[in-house]
């Protein structure tokens, strides 16, 4: 993840002269011994990114989890773009990952960056599998239903980009390019065909159930293979912030539209890329639907070129100044660990809470027995219309934001290394 800012020597005068210079002619960050750098735009993106990601978590407690948001023949055009508009939070998420870890390398060797790289991500696949699952979606600790998610691949990408690192980020961007590009050409291998190492592909590439008994259900819902790609790619971005301001943002523009258009031209074609080709619908809007409705698990070139590409050109234009209304972003982008954790938390129990009010009772919602139960068992006549769903959002991030305002402050405010695994 990036590094991050905090106080410590008074501020030196060539930063004040740099920040004297207008915006397109400020040269790159710099770091001063004893202090974390931040990117401003980067922050923000990330922040826009995780009050998205609010919304797709609190469609998932208080929606109708029954119906599949994307299935054309269940959803509705407002549900289906609930759900896609979300769909920019994990590659931004995994490609900032592998961006912040090259910005580290202003304060860190190769080899020190490897180690906190390879920790973080055994951390964070630990927080998945405890914290997340117990405290977040499940409120539960019998591990009958376990679902493997975001942060587990996340920590693995972590994992594997240490490696990746000390052969620097030129290979990086080579490799992650590759795994990219090429992994759908592996989409017509199935988990069985390896037999007793069946559950390893379906952790490298073919998400499904790990391990299925009377007692316990373990699935994985993030296969690693394309997602170690993106991140890998975010490390060789990184170098764009040794760049000169105008030409990274013109870089940045010109890729992401590039990876805009690679996704209408290929996606156009219907022949590679996507493992579910787009079909001719009822309507006009439900064939614009099916040629939208790529495949994110595990996500496809398609899924990829769709939604990095916004985001490329959505960083370009972060990156000449943050507009006055997407400053509050800029809090919740500074500590998106401490975000995650905490709003699923918050979004779990206003739904225990708001059960209690309507049926008087909750066990519903700490019971998760079964795979179609997951993350709890709906009660009767449970879920909510997008209105309420989109009101409930707006709660959250309101209330997430004084909190995440504070950690973000007490992050500035002391330099412990311990707090940079939070």
């Amino acid at each position: 993840m990036q590094s991050e800012t905090g106080p410590g020597a008074s501020i030196p005068a060539t930063r004040i002269a740099s920040e004297a210079l207008p915006p397109a002619s400020r040269p790159p960050a710099t770091t001063v011994p004893g202090r974390r750098v931040r990117l401003e735009s980067i922050d923000v993106l990330r922040g826009i990114v995780m009050i998205l990601m609010a919304l797709d978590h609190v469609r998932d407690f208080f929606g109708n989890y029954a119906i599949n948001p994307t299935s054309l023949a269940t959803t509705t055009v407002p549900l289906f773009f609930t759900r896609w508009v979300t769909h920019l939070c994990a590659p931004v998420f995994f490609l900032l990952t592998g961006t912040g870890a090259y910005l580290a390398l202003r304060q860190k060797s190769s080899s020190e960056l490897a180690r906190f790289l390879w920790t973080r991500g055994l951390w964070l696949m630990f927080l998945d599998a405890v914290v997340v699952r117990c405290l977040g979606l499940q409120f539960n600790f019998d591990y009958r239903v376990t679902v493997l998610n975001v942060l587990w691949a996340l920590g693995w990408s972590m994992v594997v980009l240490s490696a990746l690192v000390r052969f620097g980020p030129r290979a990086a961007t080579i490799f992650g390019a590759i795994l990219i590009a090429g992994h759908n050409l592996l989409d017509g291998v199935q988990s069985a065909s390896f037999g007793s190492l069946a559950s390893l592909w379906t952790l490298l590439h073919s998400p499904g159930v790990l391990l299925s008994d009377s007692q316990r259900t373990v699935v994985t819902g993030y296969s690693i293979v394309p997602w170690i790609g993106v991140t890998a790619v975010g490390f060789g971005l990184g170098q764009l912030y040794d760049w000169p301001a105008p030409r990274r943002q013109l870089f940045l523009m010109r890729v992401g539209l590039a990876l805009m258009g690679g996704f209408l031209v290929l996606r156009g074609l219907n022949v590679y890329g996507d493992p579910v080709p787009w079909t001719a619908q009822q309507s006009g809007v439900f064939t614009a639907l099916s040629f939208l409705n790529t495949n994110k698990y595990p996500p496809s070139l398609s899924f990829l070129l769709m939604t990095l590409g916004p985001a490329l050109c959505l960083l370009a234009m972060l990156d000449r100044g943050t507009p006055r209304l997407l400053r509050p972003a800029l809090v919740f982008g500074k500590v998106p660990l401490f975000y995650f954790l905490l709003h699923l938390s918050l979004i779990h129990a206003a739904a225990v809470a708001v059960c209690l009010i309507r049926y008087g009772d909750a066990h519903w919602m700490f019971e998760s027995n079964r795979l179609d139960q997951y993350p709890f068992t709906q009660p009767p006549d449970w879920a909510f219309g997008l209105p309420v769903i989109y009101v409930v959002w707006v709660l959250v991030v309101l209330a997430m934001f004084p909190v995440s305002a504070w950690y973000a402050r007490a992050k500035q405010r002391h330099q412990a290394p311990w707090l940079s695994y939070l």
